[in-house]
């Protein structure tokens, strides 16, 4: 089992880490050589050990965000904490600049929407015309610019486009509501600082998108459930506006279930008659593709767009059809 957590962590420090968190990469290298701390870690649930969701715990219980030396003696002073913790939590990566790479998508969907997120955490995704958009080219010049009706928002999501600019519009969004195992309530104390904790080091611009993003959530708070998204999707599907054309999203949710999870949630959405949007690793869909470390938008099933899995940059893929009746 220390095996396993040697290979994961050494897996993180090498290619998932460099370039977004050098504190996370040091952290990550350093239990990759240390057998105490893969003893320690083994102690959590194989579906709760993934280093980001690891790191943000000892964060939250205290731990300084400093060097490998500090960090590990205060989770082996901790381990206990820190195993039951973990084992309580799950990553809930609430990164609205994915809405970035999902906007293309959104586009092609006629409104009014009802917009249904699952695995939807604090919400921060389920607020797609709250949020002002910036589209860059690749050398840093505007391409193109979206505002709420309102206005420039507090919240801006700043993308980099590869390619050819697809037609875009902002979402006209009636009615909105998440599924998840937990779901952070933004106006609370403590889930605010959960929510924050799981920004990493480092990425000082992503912590001030996320606080913007949530004051507007806070204000407004979306219909939020606690439980299986599977389970509890009907129940969702049933109470949406007819009026409205019902989306389902699954931003970055699908890689976290187990594989006979994941199909079952699929087969829940497909059947629901609902459109789906999606941004995933091109692994968990048959067909997809895209370079090394990049994700892929996916529309009804279909591949439309191969995106960074933060929305950091997208580029869309030609071929979809129209709108369904």
């Amino acid at each position: 089992m220390t095996d396993a957590v040697r290979e994961r962590y050494d897996r993180f420090a090498r290619e998932e880490a460099p370039g977004r968190s050098a504190v996370y990469a040091e952290w990550a290298a350093g239990v990759a050589a240390d057998a105490e701390m893969q003893t320690v870690l083994s102690g959590i649930p194989e579906q709760h050990r993934q280093p980001p969701l690891v790191f943000a715990v000892t964060r939250l219980l205290g731990a300084p965000v400093a060097g490998y030396a500090e960090w590990r003696d205060f989770v082996l002073a901790h381990a206990g904490e820190v195993v039951s913790e973990c084992a309580r939590r799950t990553v809930q990566a609430n990164e609205p600049l994915r809405l970035g790479a999902l906007l293309p998508a959104l586009s092609a969907v006629d409104g009014p929407i009802a917009l249904l997120e699952l695995g939807a955490a604090a919400g921060l995704c389920l607020f797609p015309d709250r949020y002002s958009y910036r589209l860059l080219g690749e050398d840093g010049i505007e391409r193109a610019r979206l505002d709420p009706a309102s206005g420039p928002s507090s919240a801006v999501l700043t993308s980099v486009v590869r390619g050819a600019l697809p037609p875009l519009r902002m979402p006209e969004v009636v009615w909105r509501a998440g599924i998840d195992l937990s779901p952070i309530d933004v106006r609370d104390a403590v889930d605010r600082a959960w929510l924050e904790t799981l920004v990493w080091p480092g990425e000082d611009e992503r912590a001030e998108r996320i606080a913007a993003a949530a004051d507007i959530v806070a204000a407004d708070p979306p219909l939020l459930i606690a439980g299986d998204a599977a389970q509890r999707l009907g129940e969702l599907v049933a109470s949406a506006p007819r009026q409205a054309t019902l989306v389902i999203t699954t931003p970055g949710v699908l890689v976290y279930l187990p594989r006979e999870a994941r199909q079952a949630l699929i087969s829940g959405i497909r059947s629901s008659g609902a459109r789906w949007v999606t941004i995933d690793p091109v692994r968990l869909h048959e067909g997809w593709s895209a370079a090394d470390g990049a994700f892929a938008v996916g529309l009804d099933g279909d591949q439309v767009a191969e995106a960074d899995p933060l929305g950091r940059w997208w580029e869309w893929r030609a071929g979809v059809g129209p709108d369904r009746a």
